[in-house]
């Protein structure tokens, strides 16, 4: 079949998302493949798509229709190709494969299919794999991050949520496995290792018959990486065994990321989430006394069907009187194939716009209030980029997250992916701006 041909990734979506792309490329690179970012010279595209909400697919579509103009030879992979599988296929004749969410791991053999000839579509309709830690991976972040999947799917069934849909039932990696990866990101020099999973409070569940964070955490303490950082946590998952686990664990980071919803009972219960309906106020309080040095960042949808003025009033209160470190607020996307597509009393994107600058402008003063708390101190920071112009570092303390949170501007010199200390000047709604630490600051 003579010279393999270059391939290049286009990666669109979340961070599962991201892994899946890190383990194609992995797995390409192995099999001898040339690999890059640069659509033009390559011979075939792989678009990992994203189908969450509709504006995700818009973009994936978007990407997707102009690499058919261009002429590439397109290989559709993730949500998208898991929800639109017939579509894509009529509509796109330039794909010439589809690859589910569970499938990514058969890339090589895809290609090899596709360069024979044949269209191929590859899409186990429930998805059960998920990739460990002798997956190939060639990660896509700044040299001092990795994420790091300790499950897939979700069990839950949320009623706007179509996550499960295309991504299956939650199925956990054995505490070993996740540790094994660990050590093999510390060895490469990561500094911060993110752990994901659709709920990170219920990873093991299916696996151990009971949820494991604790004792995950507690073996992740024994791998020497100074920040491990725990994405989407559910309040009612963090019970006193998960946060002694966090408070015991020197390199556990205390962030929480509780993705609430909403805190109105009525909306909870419409969203299919009823087991969070009347704990908040309760367990958010228990949380923070437990872990007093807590930063707690959450995200509500605003406009979910049958949302009243009354309901949102709650919602603003509640946000006022917990000041949360970060909040994101999304407005509702009503998806085919979810119980919220078909509920009455849809709102008008107007009003939910409305709601959700309402709800912005409640927790800038707050946000304001938590970064200005930092002026003064001197604290940690991960160093990701340089301006090459100005010299000026660009980083981010525990207290922020990638891509959803804040940055911290430094000054000084520091080798990127590593840790300083930095001294903290000043603070707007967002970021925080310092200088790397010297012996008059301490």
């Amino acid at each position: 079949m003579g010279k393999k041909p270059t391939i290049a990734i286009t990666h669109l979506g979340c961070e599962k998302n991201r892994i899946d792309t890190e383990h194609m490329i992995g797995l390409l690179v192995q099999a001898g493949y040339q690999v890059d970012t640069n659509e033009e010279l390559a011979d075939y595209v792989i678009v990992n798509t994203c189908s969450f909400i509709a504006a995700a697919r818009e973009e994936s579509v978007q990407t997707l229709v102009e690499l058919a103009e261009a002429d590439k030879k397109i290989v559709i992979t993730g949500c998208m190709a898991q929800h639109f599988q017939e579509q894509l296929l009529e509509e796109l004749p330039e794909a010439v494969a589809l690859v589910g969410t569970g499938d990514y791991h058969k890339i090589v053999d895809v290609i090899e299919r596709v360069r024979a000839g044949e269209r191929v579509k590859e899409i186990t309709p429930e998805p059960t794999y998920i990739a460990d830690e002798t997956t190939p991976r060639y990660r896509t972040t700044t040299e001092g991050v990795a994420y790091l999947r300790v499950a897939e799917g979700c069990d839950y069934r949320c009623s706007f949520c179509i996550i499960p849909h295309l991504r299956g039932n939650q199925r956990s990696r054995s505490i070993e496995s996740i540790v094994a990866e660990a050590q093999q990101l510390a060895a490469e020099g990561v500094k911060e290792i993110i752990l994901i999973s659709q709920i990170t409070t219920n990873y093991g569940l299916d696996l151990y018959g009971e949820p494991k964070l604790a004792e995950l955490l507690r073996a992740l303490g024994k791998v020497d990486v100074p920040w491990i950082r725990m994405h989407y946590a559910y309040p009612t998952g963090l019970t006193p065994k998960v946060i002694a686990a966090i408070k015991e664990t020197p390199n556990v980071l205390p962030y929480l990321d509780l993705p609430l919803q909403h805190s109105h009972p009525e909306i909870l219960r419409a969203m299919n989430r009823p087991y969070q309906a009347g704990v908040n106020d309760a367990i958010i309080e228990r949380i923070k006394t437990a872990l007093p040095e807590a930063v707690v960042r959450t995200s509500f949808i605003v406009g979910f069907p049958g949302e009243t003025e009354k309901h949102f009033e709650h919602l603003l209160q509640f946000v006022k009187r917990h000041e949360f470190d970060h909040v994101g607020v999304f407005t509702f996307s009503p998806e085919e194939g979810t119980p919220a597509y078909n509920l009455p009393n849809q709102l008008p994107q107007s009003v939910m716009e409305a709601r959700r600058d309402a709800l912005m402008q409640l927790q800038q003063p707050i946000s304001l209030k938590k970064n200005q708390a930092e002026i003064g101190k001197i604290v940690e920071v991960l160093i990701e980029q340089e301006n090459p112009e100005t010299g000026e570092l660009i980083g981010r303390s525990a207290r922020f997250a990638p891509e959803v949170d804040g940055i911290v501007y430094v000054q000084g010199t520091a080798s990127l992916g590593s840790i300083v200390p930095v001294a903290i000047t000043d603070a707007d709604i967002y970021d925080l701006y310092g200088h790397v630490a010297t012996a008059t600051d301490f």
